[in-house]
């Protein structure tokens, strides 16, 4: 399936809102159908494709519901719901917001007016920052297995990062391609049991307490990668024909501090019980303010998003 799921056409009439929700992930979904229920006019925006980081997910197995699904079609099922209540309006940054009586959005696609914003901006991939990362970027090196997986077909890749996401995007690959290996800083495994079975029961190597240095190759496409055994110090080389990164992620939140949102030490944004931010009328929901980084949870944060906003809009 690709990414583009379904683009809806975007010519915009309405430019003033109750509520601008921010990014078009399971967080901000999910607020789009409770704000809509509420009575509260809104509007989804978001940068990129709509469907948020659940499209990079190979396989979700932990979303009530549903045994397992893959993430681009659980991310299909959440973007086709929304639209029954409201529009999304992807691929459209925002530029900057200014304060007064409400907010004024500047977008790419112009000016939105809204009463109340709901942040769900979610996180991004972080960079390991070593040689060869940048230069190599869409030459063999990815951050996302469900898009580029599939280039690799028969050919040896590593996964940089043992976590949950990697040992997924591993676990998924295993099918694809001739040899799949997972680096990990840490000297332990440090994604669920579940999936330590699962990588043990596939003859995956897990190769823990590695340090990778640079990515080399011949100035076209990736060739190998340098890396060495942090207990030991050994440095050594091996040849690979990708490398996907998963080393973690990294909040979204530089738009919301621009207007004074208040935002804890690693760059979250701070919220109390209700998603409310330190701001009047601004709230935030899902990864970006720290959050158990869970789908589900990004969905109940949504939820309870809007429901402040109605609540302090409308019953106050």
């Amino acid at each position: 399936m690709e990414l583009v799921l379904g683009e809806e056409k975007q010519e915009i009439e309405k430019r003033d809102f109750d509520l601008v929700i921010i990014g078009a992930g399971a967080a901000g979904l999910s607020a789009a159908v409770y704000a809509t229920r509420a009575g509260l006019s809104n509007v989804v925006i978001d940068g990129s494709t709509a469907g948020g980081l659940t499209l990079e997910a190979p396989l979700v197995e932990n979303y009530l519901g549903f045994t397992e699904i893959p993430g681009t079609d659980l991310a299909k099922e959440f973007i086709e719901h929304a639209r029954n209540y409201t529009k999304i309006i992807d691929n459209n940054r925002v530029i900057s917001i200014k304060k007064g009586d409400g907010f004024t959005l500047e977008t790419e696609k112009g000016e939105f007016h809204t009463k109340a914003i709901l942040f769900a901006t979610g996180t991004k991939h972080k960079h390991l920052g070593i040689p060869g990362e940048t230069e190599y970027f869409g030459k063999g090196v990815s951050y996302c297995s469900t898009c580029d997986g599939w280039l690799f077909k028969n050919k040896k890749v590593l996964v940089i990062g043992g976590g949950n996401s990697g040992a997924i995007a591993a676990i998924s690959m295993k099918k694809i391609v001739k040899d799949v290996k997972i680096f990990e800083f840490m000297p332990k495994y440090m994604c669920e049991d579940a999936y330590v079975k699962q990588i043990n029961s596939m003859g995956i190597e897990y190769r823990r307490n590695v340090q990778v240095t640079e990515i080399k190759g011949d100035g076209k496409l990736v060739k190998s990668v340098k890396f060495k055994d942090r207990a030991t110090g050994k440095e050594m080389e091996e040849e690979f024909d990708g490398v996907f990164i998963y080393v973690g992620l990294a909040p979204q939140s530089e738009l919301a501090k621009s207007i004074g949102v208040e935002l804890t030490d690693r760059g979250y944004i701070k919220v109390d019980r209700s998603c409310r931010t330190n701001v009047e009328r601004v709230y935030a929901a899902g990864d970006v303010a720290g959050s158990f980084a869970q789908i589900v949870v990004a969905a109940s944060d949504g939820a309870i998003a809007a429901d402040s906003c109605y609540r302090d809009l409308y019953l106050k």
